[in-house]
């Protein structure tokens, strides 16, 4: 029988037991401190830190929705501001003067001047019907009188003319400055305000055209009716001329003095 020395058998029994020591104390070591030395114990819900960062994440998505709502509040109020905003450029004075030069040139014609009155009356003078008794120098002061006018409406129908041709420089450079304002035009106000001014500006130019007409017009019907009168006229004195006379009456002729000295 082999025997074992008693020195042996105490080293094996402190090894063992000191790697027993941790096994036997390790259930007592997972658990926390306060739980050890008897404290209150906090209990781990997963489903309800779930369902907290889930109201959570509502929450802020619930904000972000609220600012970009007042981000776009701001910029529709922004947007109304400038469609409110008015047009810096006004065409109206410029507008206003071109028709005021045509409307004073048009206030110029010479002897029949454009008025109903005025017409009515000088036709009847000197285009109505020719008198078989008026005095050759009579027919011929209304023929120059006719003449005169004649002359006259055709020297304010170019000084009509020469007008609204001066009005086509400024009209252009106004159109011009429109035309950018309406581009570059911060709102709907703006837009339509220049839309507006352009419409003003070609109203003028209308205007412009139909004074010209008139004034050409009336140049030609004054040329027209001095024709047809001094046709009459001709007719006139032709009826005159062929009109029998009284005839050749005698009379009393005395050729020399009767010997008085």
């Amino acid at each position: 029988m082999i025997r074992i020395p008693m020195f042996r058998l105490t080293n094996a029994s402190a090894l063992a037991l000191a790697l027993a020591v941790p096994v036997a104390l390790s259930p007592m070591l997972a658990k926390p401190v306060h739980a050890q030395f008897g404290f209150g114990r906090i209990v781990y819900d997963p489903s309800n830190f779930a369902q907290n960062v889930l109201t959570a994440a509502r929450t802020l998505e619930q904000i972000n929705n609220q600012i970009t709502s007042l981000q776009n509040e701001a910029q529709m109020l922004i947007n109304q501001a400038q469609n409110l905003a008015s047009l810096p450029h006004s065409s109206l004075q410029q507008i206003q003067q071109s028709v005021q030069r045509t409307q004073q040139l048009l206030a110029q014609a010479q002897n029949i001047a454009f008025d109903v009155q005025n017409i009515d009356q000088m036709f009847q003078s000197q285009y109505g019907n020719v008198s078989l008794s008026a005095t050759d120098q009579q027919l011929v002061t209304d023929a120059r009188s006719r003449w005169q006018n004649t002359v006259g409406g055709l020297q304010d129908a170019m000084r009509v003319q020469a007008g609204v041709v001066g009005n086509v420089d400024s009209n252009r450079t106004e159109m011009s400055a429109l035309v950018g304002q309406s581009q570059n035009a911060a709102g709907a106000l703006q837009a339509t305000q220049a839309g507006n001014q352009l419409l003003a500006l070609q109203s003028q130019q209308l205007s412009d055209l139909i004074a010209v007409m008139s004034a050409n017009g009336r140049a030609e019907a004054l040329g027209e009716a001095e024709r047809a009168t001094a046709a009459e006229q001709g007719r006139v004195q032709r009826l005159r001329f062929l009109t029998p006379g009284t005839g050749y009456q005698p009379g009393n002729a005395q050729m020399f003095n009767n010997g008085n000295k």
